[in-house]
């Protein structure tokens, strides 16, 4: 009788960065050395390539090869110039396609951050709250363009510097990060910011109705009635505040949550569809490739190489 073998179970999920693991051999500065602000530098392949996430907002500089970026559900081309800043715990990888043989020795020019301490020094220095709308924008990643080669020279200015130096070497880059409009959103779905509390209330409990209650049908007119507006008003302010209509908005939460499910788990894609609200695959397909430019099934095959790159 020969024995059964167990295939090993297919990776899903991202790994999450432990503090114990960045050790200086990999291109880590040592915690003793620095602070709040950590500098890192490495080329390709390495161990640090890998489809993972932590507790750090992650500032990369792309310098050499191209390949393919991922960053939560975005799949996307990247090249040398591409600045990707990342938030908390949103997983991501650059997965280089022309490496040369033996690799290359610098790839990747990275600056990490905690969150905590800008918050906590906004609330007495009103300066730093100029970055919390940034901060805000990074959950989903933000890829900024034309700020490559001064993005360059700011991360050489951190790297060179310790202390209060390094410090206000980081908020000077920060601020043209944060004064940048030429960027876009890797996530597809994102509300705008409002400075009226009762408004943003609103619309938070009809996204939350719309997230938590994904398989539902969901009327523009239905909720403009629970709000006490009309339908043509509700669209109105439903489109100012997440800058979408009602219904590709709806659409695009949709797609959210098909590609987290297509990444992290082995649902078969009938199945998706019908999970997070499309009523018949035709329109599910139709949709997913408006907005992802991809259908489902080349969606999942192409997030399988996200795991690719550490040795």
């Amino acid at each position: 009788m020969t024995a059964k073998t167990h295939a090993t179970p297919r990776q899903l999920r991202p790994e999450l960065e432990h503090e114990y693991a960045r050790s200086p051999d990999l291109g880590y500065e040592s915690p003793t050395e620095v602070g709040f602000v950590r500098c890192l530098a490495h080329g390709f392949p390495t161990p640090l390539a890998r489809w993972h996430y932590h507790d750090e907002y992650e500032l990369h500089l792309i310098t050499a090869t191209s390949g393919k970026v991922f960053v939560g559900d975005w799949i996307g081309p990247f090249q040398p110039g591409q600045l990707v800043l990342t938030g908390p715990r949103l997983p991501h990888n650059w997965v280089s396609m022309d490496l040369p043989q033996g690799g290359v020795p610098l790839r990747d020019l990275v600056i990490q951050f905690s969150h905590e301490p800008l918050v906590r020094a906004s609330d007495t220095i009103p300066e730093l709250a100029e970055v919390l709308p940034l901060l805000e924008r990074a959950k989903h990643g933000i890829e900024f363009f034309g700020l490559s080669d001064a993005a360059e020279a700011h991360w050489h200015k951190v790297k060179a510097t310790r202390g209060l130096r390094r410090f206000t070497a980081f908020c000077d880059f920060m601020c043209d990060l944060a004064a940048c409009t030429d960027y876009r959103l890797l996530s597809a779905v994102q509300l705008q910011s409002t400075d009226d509390d009762a408004s943003l209330d609103q619309i938070d409990a009809v996204v939350s109705r719309i997230t938590e209650h994904l398989a539902d049908e969901h009327s523009a007119a239905a909720l403009a009635a629970a709000l006490g507006m009309s339908e043509s008003r509700f669209s109105r302010f439903f489109r100012r505040a997440t800058g979408n209509t009602f219904t590709d908005f709806v659409n695009r939460v949709r797609i959210s949550r098909a590609c987290q499910l297509l990444m992290d788990s082995e649902q078969q894609v009938t199945h998706i569809c019908y999970e997070v609200g499309f009523n018949n695959v035709a329109n599910f397909n139709r949709r997913f490739l408006e907005i992802k430019g991809m259908t489902p099934s080349e969606f999942r095959k192409q997030s399988l190489t996200r795991f690719r790159g550490a040795v």
